[in-house]
């Protein structure tokens, strides 16, 4: 998951840097969802081992 969040990330700023404002938002925003979802099954993942 957090893979795909930086694969996003890149997609972005390679977007952002050749001018394409669209997609690099796009890819901007799929990035961001996909690290809060990395980070809520990455606490979730946390807390089932210590208990």
């Amino acid at each position: 998951m957090l893979h795909y969040a930086i694969v996003f990330l890149v997609i972005a700023i390679i977007a952002a840097i050749l001018g394409f404002g669209g997609i690099a938002g796009a890819a901007a925003g799929i990035a961001k969802i996909l690290f809060v979802i990395f980070l809520i099954l990455a606490i979730i993942a946390f807390f089932r081992r210590a208990s």
